[in-house]
């Protein structure tokens, strides 16, 4: 028989009337029963009662039935899905109803002892209920039950805003008991009436049939066994469970009564609200509900007095608000997989096993599994941070197996999504790892001293501060400067400065940030530097992290001892998140005494067959993805009449002793800043196509070697030499034709290639429609602006689809790949979302596993996809 519980019977004796005898602990524990001697005592046990035998048991029977598991002593046997409801059990109970109970005044050790009771019960052989008898009732008994777990713990917890005390398993109770009260199928349109005339005739009684999870994973539809219902063609198999009710294991199918009607309005901007029965508003979700549709219905149950009875917390803060926004979020995730066809079990698999989003198993908390962004922030004007997504590829809810289609209110939502949880590649930046010590910069002295920022401030400086004295202070007294001056003084509206800010913010120094508080600010970075190499370390998988990237590619030039002591003569060992590229601008502009200084300097001779194998020889050394050159301003390739010369190359200044450094060459091509060059290098520089360096050095190792050439053209550096990297400027119109033509000349040759100026970009979109041998990436540089950034993605996405990568953040500072992603982010995904919008009025139609498709393209798949196409 069944073990006797603790308390079968509480006794409230406040006058002391009940013999004494009974006052003996032995004689309660012999027979099951507790006197209590106050109202608060029994409270207490009304409490426990509610919140551990009846909130457990409730959280557990829905899921149970949905699995065809009829009775909860299945609890007791020992295969892998009872383990795992007794593991979801346990974790609710320890990490949502222990700590919910324990703010209600009870000690941790009455409340431990009556789930120890409770759940030796659960697992007795000889215990058990019917769990479809225990759903009965199930959408009220949602607020009774579980509710008020919900409501002590974001009404006591001392969590801070960003830390949500509810988590997973709490949200997937209250998921599963939506999931059992939704039809099979939209019963309540006309056409279903006639389609299922006995469903329809069990609708008039209040009675409404549901799918069991097994019954779509074996391949039945929904439309197949609502037939098998109405014909009940295996009616030998079917059980009646309660009071006019009954489940068929076999078709697939069980009958439930729901009373929660819902105030509803048709539109969030409808006027008045009507009441809907529960279940007719989940039946509207059953075959395209995505979370973001899911939500409106999920929060108004768990509102509802009838349904979780949340409603009290309304009035309440604005932290709780916060919260229970987030649990309507996670609550609406988790259903929306459930009606996807995604199995209850299977999800409480993917928790404990700590699959995707599930870090901290099933105690993880409810904020991962916000889909997206709240739909006031659908657009370009915040950020859109990097998250993990809580749709897994392999959920039915990205269509892929089952064809669900997207609806067009959803459009924006999903893209917004899937955007902020894609990985992306960061195909060009100017990063070094930590290993690389000082040539990795990092901070928030670098963040402000960064040239956007420094020409910013001369804009306004003082007229008795020049650049030269500027440049003399320390890093920090510079930073104090443009921090003042740019922060404090005016409202950082700038895009460089605003990126600042994103910065800062993402790192979690939000109230820093609002207090103008640069020391500490300070304070925080010095807690990773003061660790050295191992904090620096720490802080770029923090930023890797926090940013979304999945790796960068530096740009490697090797020209001083500065860079080339750390790759020889031993190569220093970085993490597989940076990627080399190797700069060869030289070999590009046919720089004949550089090229040869550089050559005999490093000990090689001065050969064409010397040049190929100091190129093969680096390769070797770096593992780049590609060559790159930034070209100079008046980039030009001759027109093939003009073969065999090379005009207007003039070069100064070489230093000797810097010529011993590997690659040092790449200094002197006029391609890069530096100190002290005089005007002479900023001379044109004509690119003629049949350059020796070009055509037998540059472009056969590119070819032998598979590695593709990539061209940033448009800079014009100098502009103002007194400002260093600040100074540099912009090309109003840069020679496309030199680029084409390089295409054409060398076409098993990759190319990719960005442009400075805002008007080559709708010819550079031309050229990549026509030859396939070319990939355009990013917005680069004073293209990377929100504003220009629209426009250029909504440009390309017109004439290239998605066979383009939509962003690069050339960051030089290892911080700024937060601002970078995320406010590129956010204006991808609103281009993105108009986009499809027009596509769907066009009379097309996607799944979210296609959106997601897409949106890894842009964001590093067409790169890697173009990097492994065979030109041959």
């Amino acid at each position: 028989c069944e073990p006797l519980p603790m308390k079968a019977l509480v006794i409230c004796d406040e006058g002391r009337d009940l013999p004494k005898w009974m006052e003996s602990e032995d004689v309660q524990k012999e027979f099951g029963v507790k006197i209590r001697h106050s109202a608060k005592e029994l409270a207490s046990d009304i409490v426990l009662k509610l919140r551990i035998a009846n909130g457990t048991h409730t959280a557990v029977a829905h899921v149970m039935a949905l699995s065809s598991l009829l009775n909860t002593d299945s609890l007791s046997n020992s295969p892998s899905s009872n383990r795992l409801l007794l593991t979801y059990l346990d974790t609710l109970f320890q990490t949502q109803i222990l700590p919910a109970s324990t703010i209600e005044g009870i000690t941790p050790e009455e409340i431990l002892a009556t789930w120890q009771d409770w759940r030796q019960r659960l697992i007795h052989p000889h215990f058990g209920l019917s769990t479809f008898f225990i759903t009965q009732n199930g959408a009220a008994k949602g607020g009774i039950r579980l509710g008020p777990t919900v409501k002590s713990l974001v009404r006591g917890s001392s969590c801070p805003r960003n830390k949500n005390p509810l988590n997973v398993s709490l949200a997937f109770a209250m998921a599963a008991i939506l999931r059992f009260v939704t039809p099979i199928a939209d019963c309540f349109s006309k056409s279903a009436i006639g389609q299922y005339p006995a469903i329809s005739e069990k609708m008039q009684s209040g009675i409404y049939v549901g799918w069991l999870d097994d019954s779509l994973a074996s391949g039945k539809s929904r439309d197949s066994i609502a037939n098998s219902h109405s014909m009940e063609s295996s009616a030998q198999d079917t059980v009646n469970y309660a009071d006019g009710l009954r489940y068929n294991l076999s078709e697939g199918w069980y009958e439930f009564r729901c009373d929660c009607p819902i105030k509803w309005k048709s539109s969030p901007s409808a006027q008045s609200e009507v009441e809907v029965p529960l279940q007719e508003l989940l039946s509207k979700l059953v075959r395209s509900g995505q979370p973001c549709s899911c939500g409106r219905v999920v929060r108004s149950y768990l509102l509802h007095p009838q349904g979780g009875d949340l409603g009290s917390l309304l009035d309440e803060d604005e932290k709780i608000a916060g919260f229970l926004d987030e649990f309507v979020c996670a609550v609406s995730t988790l259903y929306a997989r459930m009606v996807s066809g995604d199995k209850g079990l299977d999800l409480l698999q993917e928790m404990t096993e700590e699959k995707h989003v599930y870090k901290n198993g099933l105690a993880t908390s409810c904020i991962v599994l916000m889909d997206g962004v709240a739909s006031t922030k659908q657009n370009d004007l915040q950020p859109l941070r990097y998250r993990l997504c809580p749709i897994p590829s392999s959920s039915n809810l990205m269509g892929s197996i089952n064809n669900r289609k997207v609806n067009e209110s959803d459009i924006r939502s999903i893209v917004f999504s899937e955007v902020s949880s894609a990985h992306v590649i960061d195909l060009h930046t100017h990063l070094l790892p930590p290993s690389h010590g000082a040539l990795c910069l990092w901070g928030i002295d670098e963040l402000l001293t960064y040239h956007y920022l420094v020409a910013e401030y001369f804009m306004t400086a003082p007229a008795d501060v020049t650049p030269q004295g500027f440049y003399a202070m320390s890093k920090k007294d510079q930073a104090d400067l443009i921090w003042d001056a740019l922060f404090v003084k005016r409202s950082p509206i700038s895009e460089a400065t605003r990126g600042v800010i994103t910065t800062l913010v993402g790192l979690g120094l939000d109230s820093h940030v609002k207090n103008c508080d640069l020391q500490a600010i300070r304070e925080f970075y010095d807690s990773f530097r003061n660790d050295g190499l191992s904090g620096a370390e720490r802080f770029c998988e923090l930023v890797y992290q926090v940013s979304g990237v999945r790796y960068a590619v530096m740009t490697n030039i090797p020209f001083d001892s500065n860079e080339s002591r750390h790759w020889r003569p031993k190569k220093k060992e970085y993490p597989d998140t940076f990627k080399s590229a190797l700069r060869v601008d030289p070999l590009l502009a046919g720089d004949k005494e550089t090229i040869e200084t550089a050559l005999k300097s490093a000990g090689y001779g001065t050969t064409l067959a010397d040049a190929r194998q100091y190129l093969h020889d680096w390769c070797d050394t770096m593992k780049p993805e590609y060559m790159m050159a930034s070209t100079p301003h008046d980039f030009s390739l001759s027109p093939l009449e003009g073969r065999g010369t090379l005009a207007g190359v003039k070069k100064s200044g070489i230093d000797e002793k810097a010529m011993q450094s590997p690659f040092a060459f790449t200094d002197l091509t006029g391609n890069k800043d530096c100190e002290g060059c005089e005007e002479t290098d900023d001379m044109p520089s004509v690119i003629n196509e049949s350059s020796n360096f070009l055509t037998q050095v540059l472009m056969p190792v590119c070819e032998e070697r598979d590695l593709p050439l990539a061209l940033k053209i448009g800079a014009h550096r100098g502009v103002n030499p007194e400002l260093r990297t600040a100074g540099d400027g912009i090309v109003a119109f840069a020679d496309t034709e030199s680029l084409s033509r390089l295409c054409a000349r060398f076409p098993k040759v990759r190319f990719l290639a960005t442009f400075l100026s805002r008007v080559n970009q709708h010819e550079a979109c031309v050229l990549a429609n026509k030859w396939r041998n070319l990939h355009l990436y990013g917005c680069w540089w004073y293209c990377n602006n929100p504003s220009i950034i629209h426009e250029i993605t909504s440009m390309r996405v017109e004439m290239l689809g998605t066979a383009f990568t939509s962003q690069h953040s050339d960051a030089r500072v290892m911080d700024q790949l937060i601002y970078k992603w995320s406010h590129s982010r956010a204006v991808i995904a609103d281009v993105l979302a108009k986009e499809y919008e027009k596509v769907l009025n066009s009379g097309w139609s996607f799944t979210r596993a296609e959106i997601r498709r897409d949106v890894r393209r842009l964001l590093g798949g067409s790169y890697e996809e173009f990097m492994k196409k065979s030109l041959t």
